[in-house]
């Protein structure tokens, strides 16, 4: 028996976007402008579990992880976001331990920005973002503009946002320039804790000189919110003439 892989359609402007990305980020980077690419890494189980890959232990010193998979109800899984400063090399993640959103999404943002983004960027003006075109960052999300919008309104920043095409989103650098180097640094290792993962993430280096910092988010994120259309008004967006779907700048004022 033989089998076939089907795959979506694809867009007939995926390359062109492939291009408007680049040429957008590359105009943001010569003027010294932050840069970020940013996304969810796939989640984790925290507790005992067998981690893939293979990790030197003294000889005699195994590592005891559970036989079965189930979900620790008190551990629970782990949402990393993660914030790639494209220009610097440098990333912030957020470890959530309640629901993957647009608010915590966002809340990631704002808390690379303070933390790192506003020292190393003095001068900024805007904020251009690459992010995948699904999840808590989709650019069909009302929650993401609108949090994104506040975060403006805060920062005094114009936030412009392009969208990499639905399937397409592991040519975001997030996914090969730190995501890829985060489980290799800890493959073969259970994800026993919080802190654990944490501090795995925050150890992840590369030869290029990759720096990152990680924290927990204890925060609840509730699912389900809903943004109406009165609120959707309030966010000052601008649609590129290029793909305004996936391409708009949102205003700080």
């Amino acid at each position: 028996m033989t089998t076939t892989v089907l795959e979506g359609n694809q867009s007939p402007d995926r390359n062109a976007q492939f291009e408007h990305i680049n040429a957008s980020v590359a105009v943001a980077l010569q003027a010294n402008q932050p840069v970020i690419s940013v996304d969810t890494k796939k989640k984790e189980r925290v507790g005992a579990y067998k981690n893939a890959g293979q990790e030197w232990l003294p000889s005699g010193e195994p590592v005891k992880v559970k036989v079965h998979d189930f979900i620790d109800k008190e551990l629970g899984r782990t949402n990393p976001y993660g914030v790639y400063d494209i220009g610097a090399d440098e990333a912030w993640v957020s470890v959530g331990t309640d629901h993957d959103t647009s608010a915590f999404a966002v809340q990631t943002i704002r808390r690379w920005w303070f933390s790192m983004g506003k020292e190393r960027y003095p001068q900024a003006r805007q904020l251009v973002i690459t992010s995948d075109g699904g999840g808590s960052n989709g650019h069909r999300v009302r929650l993401w503009k609108l949090e994104l919008s506040r975060l403006a309104q805060e920062t005094g920043l114009d936030i412009e946002i392009h969208h990499f095409p639905r399937g397409t989103g592991k040519w975001n650098k997030i996914e090969h320039r730190l995501f890829s180097f985060i489980t290799m640094n800890w493959r073969g290792r259970p994800l026993i804790s919080h802190e654990v993962i944490v501090n795995l993430i925050a150890n992840t280096k590369t030869r290029s000189g990759l720096a990152v910092r990680a924290e927990l988010d204890t925060a609840e994120y509730p699912k389900g919110l809903v943004i109406s259309d009165a609120e959707l008004d309030t966010v000052k967006i601008e649609r590129n003439e290029f793909h305004g779907d996936w391409n708009y700048r949102i205003r700080s004022s």
